[in-house]
């Protein structure tokens, strides 16, 4: 079976273009101009277990806001198609990564069901020139709304006792997070026999 989905995404705004493969190898073949952003989207293919490639055009004379939001979107469209059926998944995942001083948990739910719960520390307002810190929770949304999953991302711990917070390490312990917590929920589960894991009949 063949998990993979291509999508493109094309607005006044942004043209944008994501190929996904779930069982790949940890490829990840970036460019969106946000170096901050390919960073931590290589992170979701290399943790993620994904080969991932991302080819996004944007406004970014305006700011990088259209660029991020409408990357994150196409990539949610294809994770979703890959998925296909859902038969035989575990559905469920969930991590808790460690990156230095900084702890995260991220738990997501392949539900069908979008809801995404976000909770971090007040952060430097930029990573690098262009990523804007404030766009991390708009991302995970974006994800999550467009592959219709259950996504919680919660920092733990953010900084050294009486330190500021790494907005880097913060940022990105949370990506590893959920790049890992994808890749449990995605895995087949041998036990599952094929069968979708719901009570429902339907995901």
């Amino acid at each position: 079976m063949s998990r993979t989905a291509k999508v493109e995404r094309v607005t006044n705004e942004t043209k944008v273009l994501v190929e996904i493969d779930l069982d790949g190898t940890g490829k990840g073949d970036l460019n969106t101009g946000v170096g901050f952003y390919d960073h931590m989207l290589n992170q979701l293919a290399k943790h993620g277990g994904f080969d991932l490639t991302v080819r996004t055009e944007g406004d970014l004379e305006i700011d990088a806001h259209h660029t991020m939001e409408d990357t994150a979107i196409a990539l949610g469209e294809a994770f979703a198609r890959a998925l296909g059926d859902k038969a035989g998944i575990r559905r469920y995942g969930s991590a808790t990564i460690p990156m230095d001083e900084v702890l995260c948990r991220a738990a997501v739910d392949l539900s069908g069901r979008p809801y995404v719960v976000h909770d971090e520390p007040e952060l430097a307002p930029y990573v690098g020139p262009v990523y804007p810190t404030s766009m991390t929770r708009h991302i995970f949304e974006s994800f999550g709304f467009a592959a219709k999953v259950t996504l919680h991302v919660s920092v733990l711990r953010a900084a050294r006792d009486g330190g500021k917070a790494d907005a880097h390490h913060v940022v990105e312990a949370q990506f590893k997070a959920f790049s890992r917590a994808l890749r449990e929920a995605v895995e087949i589960d041998p036990r599952n026999a094929g069968a979708l894991p719901s009570t429902k009949g339907v995901l």
